[in-house]
């Protein structure tokens, strides 16, 4: 049984999410990569947090963040610190130079997208935003997982 395009949803979205979010990467300027990007990102929005709680909200491996966060430590981005409560652990902070990037970065992408939604049809920008409370609320499952 074939499904037809205008049946599977899920999917269609899946890739125009995946393939926009990879073509704003790409629009902006070289620096650190996604996954440093991303963690940088998640710095500066919960502030100091453990090298493990870290790796736990972006989804990687510990030894996979700590390679991100020893770059973004060597970049300048990210200051590193031994947890007072647990010696063994680290905690890392996004430095001012680190919230910059993030910032900045975000300012790049927003404008990009910005100027791709100002090409569509009327009609296809009245979609978009009719579309942004059902997108804002498939977010809202994650965002309350990590409060």
């Amino acid at each position: 049984m074939t499904t037809s395009p205008s049946h599977d949803v899920p999917g269609r979205l899946f890739l125009a999410v995946g393939r926009l979010s990879r073509s704003l990467r790409q629009a902006g300027t070289p620096g650190p990569g996604h996954g440093a990007i991303s963690a940088l990102a998640t710095l500066a929005h919960y502030g100091q947090l453990r090298l493990g709680d870290l790796a736990a909200k972006e989804g990687v491996a510990a030894a996979t963040m700590s390679r991100i966060v020893a770059a973004l430590v060597e970049s300048g981005y990210v200051r590193r610190e031994s947890d007072p409560i647990d010696r063994r652990a680290w905690l890392a902070t996004a430095t001012e130079e680190g919230r910059r990037l993030v910032s900045g970065v975000r300012s790049t992408r927003v404008q990009e997208l910005g100027r791709r939604i100002d090409r569509l049809p009327d009609e296809q920008r009245e979609a978009l935003v009719a579309a942004l409370p059902a997108l804002e609320s498939l977010l809202a499952e994650d965002e309350a997982a990590d409060t």
